[in-house]
Formats: structure tokens, sequence, C-alpha cells
């Protein structure tokens, strides 16, 4: 569930509401990319994911299979 957002210029972030106090990402959508990154430092790097693996990614999560044993 996406609680916050967060425009910084062209790019619309957006922090999900299951993210702890301080232990939280942000994940923005341009057309061709999925970017992600800490919401502790906005003006640091970001990460850039094609749809693609951004989409394999959140499937491997929802399985439980990213899970630390």
């Amino acid at each position: 569930m996406i609680t916050e957002d967060h425009r910084d210029g062209a790019l619309d972030w957006r922090k999900s509401s299951y993210s702890g106090a301080n232990a939280c990402v942000e994940v923005a959508r341009p057309t061709d990319a999925v970017m992600v990154r800490d919401s502790k430092d906005l003006a640091g790097p970001s990460l850039a994911f094609s749809r693609e693996a951004w989409q394999s990614f959140l499937a491997e999560v929802a399985t439980g299979s990213l899970d630390r044993a």
C-alpha cells in the first residue's frame, strides 16, 4: 500500500506504508524503468531496473523465496 508521495523533479516517488520508521525505500516509475532509492538520502543515488526485472523481483518477494532463513 502506498501512502506517501514525494515529487522530485519529473519523478513521483512513493513510499510503502509497510516501511519501518527508518528502514524505507521509495519507488518511482518513469515510463521506461522502475527507480528505487533510500528514503533517508533523497539526494543520494538511486537504482534503475527494467519493468520486467522489477516484476520478477516482486514475484520472488511474494513467494517468500528471498526471505532469510
